[in-house]
């Protein structure tokens, strides 16, 4: 069991790493294209889906932490 959960938290943390790696610190995907977006604007397309995929795979790995510690 405590490997399995072990190899569950390694495999969440690297899909983690990955999607922070691909999204641009402090701006969106549009800038990567030559836009230069200097007002506020929507998450729209890929850039939305690494934004709720982050949230859901860090909700994911807090909670096997603590499944982690309770075996």
């Amino acid at each position: 069991m405590k490997v399995a959960i072990s190899l569950i938290q390694i495999t969440l943390a690297i899909l983690l790493i990955l999607i922070i790696i691909i999204q641009q610190k402090g701006s969106g995907l549009g800038s990567s294209f030559g836009g230069n977006m200097g007002f506020y604007r929507t998450k729209r397309g890929a850039e939305k889906l690494l934004f709720y995929a982050t949230i859901v795979l860090s909700v994911a790995f807090i909670i096997s932490a603590l499944v982690g510690l309770a075996f």
